[in-house]
């Protein structure tokens, strides 16, 4: 056996028979109980909601027709799944960005991120599903009619189907080395470990291997990114007759805000992970300090965006552009716009103090994590609904739209199923990279 072929694991990171597994895994606590039984009850109640709409219609929903019925077709569902997708934007973007520069001190979140992106987008995936009324029928209508020119065809194709196809890739292909690992110890999950592991034998040459599969996938995912993210924002950015959706901006405003919203979940997920498993060693400040300042930059980039937005929608507007930027700075939705626009100052200026004074908190930046996420939640509902009840350009009565109940029970349904198939892979595969020396 020569000298390639040789594992290169420190013996101290091989476990014995029976010993414990690294970050808690297979442990359940009463705590972790507690957390399982909450999120599935809250996941039920969702699936109650979905199968009564499912049995009634959309007529069970706030959902009502445009013009005359003076409502919105599109809604809830549709600003969550603009949010669901853009949230998966940043984790395998931080996670590919981390392969391609070696960025170290981000390594020990890249798996968090591959994670977090995988699960976004099945929620994304969920969120267009319960929009449709016959969700079965619009997948058949999909490959029978579907134009591969439309927006629409490249949402439900690039982002749904091949963004998820390359996001579950790219995480099995990172998690095979530590599946290897752990399948040489006596465990509940051994045969689960030998299968993801697929005779992967850590050495040398197969960890050189694997390093350079990871970086042309890394290559390869990073354009299918910014492509599939602006597929959605030309959703909207590409339809004439909507005022305050037509508009060249559509497509980059939705990349970047994709950024901001999924490094601020990527950051809310790495400090729960710090404080639930034994990664505090390995989550380190440093870690918080990066993600801190990618999202300030990209957070600056989207407020111009808005300054620009405002700038674009109150100058000089023609009758249905003053409708719709009244709505948003001083009418109905004003307390929406206003309230997204505070979350996201306060999350710059928070970032730049922090920044400037190099003076970095685990707290603060996780503040801010969730601050983003408010602003981001509150401008998908703004981009989503307000051109629908106040950018009418026939001569329709101003609409409203309230969601009720069963709405509210399947999104908050769909966080809980996000949130336990987190914590379901947390308790069966290490969440955070495996170091050569791991122990438990």
């Amino acid at each position: 056996m020569t000298a390639d072929t040789l594992p290169t694991t420190d013996p101290g990171s091989i476990r014995r028979p029976n010993e414990e597994l690294p970050q808690k895994i297979g442990q359940l606590s009463p705590s972790w109980i507690a957390f399982f039984i909450a999120m599935s009850v809250i996941t039920a109640v969702g699936i109650y909601a979905y199968l009564l709409q499912i049995n009634n219609g959309l007529i069970v929903t706030g959902l009502r027709g445009l013009g005359s019925m003076a409502g919105a077709t599109w809604g809830l569902y549709v600003a969550y799944y603009v949010y669901f997708i853009g949230v998966s934007f940043a984790g395998i973007t931080v996670a590919a960005l981390i392969r391609i520069f070696r960025i170290e001190k981000l390594e020990p979140v890249a798996r968090i991120g591959e994670l977090l992106t995988v699960v976004s987008l099945i929620l994304g995936a969920l969120a267009i599903m319960a929009d449709l009324e016959h969700p079965w029928r619009a997948i058949v209508n999909l490959f029978q009619y579907g134009r591969p020119q439309s927006p629409f065809f490249g949402t439900f194709t690039m982002v749904i189907a091949g963004y998820l196809f390359a996001s579950l890739v790219y995480l099995y292909v990172t998690s095979r080395r530590d599946a290897a690992i752990l399948a040489e110890h006596d465990s509940r999950f051994k045969g689960l470990y030998r299968i993801l592991a697929a005779g992967y034998t850590d050495t040398r040459e197969q960890r050189r291997t694997d390093r350079q599969v990871t970086f042309w996938l890394a290559i390869t995912i990073l354009p299918m990114l910014v492509i599939a993210h602006s597929t959605v924002g030309f959703v909207f950015g590409l339809q004439t007759g909507r005022p305050g959706w037509f508009g060249a901006l559509q497509a980059p405003g939705f990349v970047v805000l994709a950024g901001v919203s999924g490094i601020g979940n990527l950051i809310m997920l790495a400090a729960i992970v710090r404080s639930a498993t034994r990664t505090k060693g390995r989550i380190t400040l440093d870690a918080f300090a990066w993600l801190g300042k990618l999202l300030l930059g990209l957070l600056i980039t989207y407020l111009y965006f808005t300054a620009v937005e405002i700038l674009t929608i109150t100058y000089q507007p023609g009758a249905t552009e003053l409708n719709l930027s009244e709505a948003l700075l001083e009418g109905t939705y004003a307390w929406i716009f206003w309230g997204a626009i505070v979350a996201l100052v306060a999350a710059a200026a928070l970032l730049t103090w922090q920044a400037l004074t190099r003076r970095w908190s685990i707290t603060v930046v996780f503040a801010t994590g969730v601050l983003v996420n408010i602003g981001a939640v509150a401008k998908r509902y703004l981009i989503v609904v307000p051109s629908q009840t106040h950018g009418q350009l026939l001569p329709y009565s101003t609409g409203t739209y309230t969601p009720n109940w069963v709405e509210w029970a399947i999104i908050i349904g769909l966080f809980a199923l996000g949130a336990l198939m987190i914590g379901a892979f947390m308790k069966i595969f290490p969440i955070v990279p495996l170091e050569e020396t791991d122990s438990p």
